[in-house]
């Protein structure tokens, strides 16, 4: 049996699919009853609880050979930084007392590079907890930022017209898919072939700019003239609280953002082919275009 946390979540549902796919028997782990039907209809067995309940996760990590693990918090919790910390105090637990061998955990970039980096600093605590571990072979992946991330700017295109964040414009980030993050667990959690604590660094297939992902994804939906917008972080901060998030998490957020600005996040590792992934920005705008299409 493998377990999954988020199986309805961008990572976490590709994982569950694929390890289907191949014949695995998959335990599934989610809040949302309807949002797991489509797993449990591949095959899977369905766990819904709450994620930061200790004894829920341990009896569904019970009898795993391998879990996929990653923080899931709310950004309108009011303080993000304790709920990452206890929903990864409640994985750990979980962990423990359910004796799981072989555990991939989704980390992030960044998580060597001290408090200021925002809400990778909670990330960073995780893995430091995940190391902990007495027994058990844990795998931590480190992508960097999504490319799904630019899904959450539809609204922003279709009012404004435009892409906005708070990250430097033409400064070149690594960016990655969700399903080559995927990939990669799922071959990790079917081989269950390495020993002790081993980190993965996720680059994506190139490092790339918001001007040059906006001006690519400008073109695929046929907006030529859609720009990106850099916002000073106070503006950030306040527009992510507008939007409904926290300002716990809206500053965390932008203090994240301000750790690629100076360089302390995204420039290391250096690219080689182990931590090159496939699927090109281009691929992912083609499929932001088809979703902007039916939005």
């Amino acid at each position: 049996m493998i377990t999954v946390m988020g199986a309805t979540g961008n990572t976490g549902g590709r994982i569950a699919k694929s390890l289907l796919k191949q014949g695995h028997e998959v335990r599934a782990i989610g809040r949302n009853e309807e949002r797991l039907a489509e797993l449990r209809a591949l095959g899977a067995e369905v766990r819904i609880g709450d994620t930061m309940d200790t004894d829920f996760l341990a009896d569904a990590f019970d009898g795993s050979a391998a879990v996929y693990t990653l923080l899931h918090t709310d950004p309108r919790s009011p303080d993000y930084r304790a709920a990452q910390d206890q929903h990864g105090e409640a994985i750990v637990a979980a962990l423990r007392s359910s004796a799981v061998p072989y555990v991939v955990a989704l980390s992030s970039l960044g998580v060597d590079q001290g408090e200021d980096t925002g809400a990778i600093a909670g990330i960073a605590a995780q893995e430091e907890r995940l190391r902990q571990l007495e027994d058990v072979n844990v795998l931590l992946l480190r992508p960097v930022s999504f490319f799904e991330n630019f899904f959450e700017a539809i609204e922003l295109i279709q009012t404004q017209g435009i892409i906005a964040d708070s990250v430097n414009a033409d400064m070149p980030i690594p960016m990655i898919a969700t399903q080559d993050i995927a990939a990669v667990a799922v071959e990790a959690l079917a081989a269950r072939d390495w020993k002790g604590v081993v980190v993965r660094d996720l680059l994506g297939e190139r490092d790339l700019s918001y001007s040059e992902a906006t001006r690519i994804i400008g073109d695929r939906i046929g907006r030529p003239d859609l720009a990106y917008v850099q916002l000073p972080y106070d503006e950030m901060t306040l527009a992510l609280v507008q939007a409904g998030m926290s300002q716990s998490f809206a500053r965390l957020y932008t203090e994240m953002t301000r750790s690629f600005n100076e360089g302390r996040v995204g420039t290391e590792p250096a690219r080689i082919p182990d931590n090159t992934t496939p699927t090109t920005f281009e691929q992912f705008a083609d499929e932001f275009a088809a979703l902007l299409a039916t939005a």
